[in-house]
C-alpha cells in the first residue's frame, strides 16, 4: 500500500467513526489495565462480564489485593486462564502499591515490569489511557495489517514498526482502535466480508470478494 493509499484508507477510517474507542468498559487508567491484563485469550464482552461487577466492589490496587487470589477469582472465573491471570493481577496490584505508589506508570519499561503486562497490553494502556502515539499489535491488526498491505511482518513487532513508520502522524492515536476494529468485524480470519468494507479499493489482498 503506497502513501496515497494509506492516507485514503485511514481517511476512510476516520470519517465512518471519528471517535473510536476500545470496547473494554472502564473508567480509570488502573481498570484499563486489569481489563486489559485479562482480556489475553478472551473476548471484550467476556471480560466486561467478568470486571463490571468486580469494579463495583474493587477497583483500586488496595482493594482489588484486598480480595486475594480467591476472591479475584470467583469474579473472573469464566475468563480463560483466570488462575495465572489472578496471580498476575493480584501481584500487580502489590507493586502498583508498593512501588508506584497505586499510580500506573506512563511509560513502558515499568508498565512491562508488571507481572501479566507485556508489550502489548502496555501500549494499549500508553495509547488508550494516557495518549501516546503508540500501536499495540494483536491477533486482529497482525491479519490487517498483512492482509491488506497496509504494513506487512513475520512477526507482531516487525508489524508494530512498519505501522508506526507508515501510518500519517494525524491519525496515529486512534489507529490502533480503527484496525482492532476492522479485523474484528470485516477483516475477520475466515471468510473475511470485503463487500462490506470501506476500504475494499484500498486493501491490496489477492483473494479478497466482491
Amino acid at each position: 500500500m503506497n502513501k496515497a493509499e494509506i492516507l485514503s484508507f485511514f481517511t476512510i477510517l476516520r470519517d465512518d467513526n471519528p471517535h473510536p474507542t476500545t470496547e473494554l468498559i472502564y473508567s480509570t487508567p488502573f481498570e484499563l489495565l486489569v481489563a486489559v491484563l485479562l482480556s489475553a485469550q478472551a473476548t471484550d464482552k467476556g471480560v466486561n462480564k467478568a470486571t463490571v461487577p468486580m469494579f463495583k466492589v474493587a477497583n483500586t490496587p488496595e482493594a482489588i489485593a484486598a480480595l486475594g487470589v480467591d476472591g479475584i477469582k470467583n469474579y473472573i472465573k469464566t475468563i480463560g486462564l483466570f488462575n495465572t491471570k489472578a496471580e498476575n493481577l493480584y501481584k500487580t496490584c502489590q507493586i502498583l502499591i508498593e512501588k508506584f505508589n497505586s499510580v500506573i506508570p506512563e511509560n513502558r519499561a515499568d508498565l512491562e515490569s508488571l507481572p501479566g503486562v507485556g508489550r502489548k497490553t502496555a501500549n494499549v494502556i500508553l495509547n488508550t489511557a494516557f495518549k501516546q502515539p503508540t500501536m499495540a499489535v494483536d491477533t486482529h491488526i497482525f491479519r490487517v495489517g498483512n492482509r491488506t498491505g497496509l504494513a506487512p511482518g513475520k512477526d507482531v513487532l516487525e508489524v508494530e514498526q512498519e505501522l508506526l513508520k507508515r501510518i500519517p502522524k494525524d491519525f496515529m492515536l486512534d489507529a490502533h482502535h480503527w484496525l482492532i476494529l476492522l479485523g474484528r468485524y470485516i477483516c475477520v480470519a475466515r471468510s473475511p466480508k470485503c463487500a462490506a468494507c470501506l476500504v475494499y479499493n484500498e486493501c491490496q489482498f489477492k483473494d479478497k470478494t466482491a
